[in-house]
């Protein structure tokens, strides 16, 4: 069974930074899709970003040109980085890898206010 571990998330103010790091158990070495969703009380779950393997990048248009997903192979994890942060990126992320199968990890939660 794979295992996703997230860190990362808390608080921030507007226009400030955090960064989720989720790392899986393991990855298929030949396909997968890794990246991250967000759910905010009341609404659905969305996309913020996803890489593949093969480097192609999407992202949710909310976070177009503030958040910025990476992947460190070595350690299969995914890293999103947020700037200009704004209160309505409040919401819990959570990892999501697709290969064979689809994993989720817990969720963290990530806060954007004064």
């Amino acid at each position: 069974q794979v295992q996703l571990v997230e860190s990362g998330g808390g608080l921030a103010p507007p226009g400030g930074s955090l960064n989720l790091s989720c790392i899986a158990s393991e990855r298929n070495p030949n396909f997968w899709l890794m990246g991250w969703y967000r759910q905010a009380p009341g609404k659905q779950r969305e996309l913020v970003a996803d890489i593949s393997k093969l480097g192609t990048v999407m992202y949710g248009d909310p976070v177009k040109g503030r958040f910025t997903i990476s992947t460190d192979n070595a350690k299969n994890a995914v890293i999103l980085h947020m700037n200009d942060l704004k209160p309505e990126d409040t919401a819990v992320y959570y990892c999501d890898l697709q290969q064979s199968h689809e994993y989720w990890g817990q969720g963290t939660q990530v806060t954007v206010s004064s």
